[in-house]
């Protein structure tokens, strides 16, 4: 089991918790602040999800006019994570 404690930039969320599997699955993901409805929904949609294929539905999506957003965010983090 891999974990991470990861501080967005320029997010509404503080801190991202992320747990993978010994072969880079996700088993959880849980956010500080932000959005928690939708940021619940993430959660559980890329859970049992390969990190790469996260990382490469999540990078680059923008929350308004913010050059990043918490999903863009979570893909920087598991980028991070060996």
């Amino acid at each position: 089991m891999k974990q991470m404690d990861f501080q967005p930039r320029g997010t509404c969320s503080k801190l991202i918790h992320i747990e993978l599997t010994d072969d880079d699955r996700v088993s959880d993901v849980s956010f500080v602040g932000g959005c928690p409805g939708n940021l619940k929904g993430i959660s559980a949609l890329i859970k049992g999800m390969h990190k790469d294929d996260v990382i490469s539905r999540l990078c680059g999506i923008k929350c308004g006019n913010k050059s990043t957003s918490c999903p863009d965010q979570l893909a920087c983090a598991l980028k991070q994570m060996n």
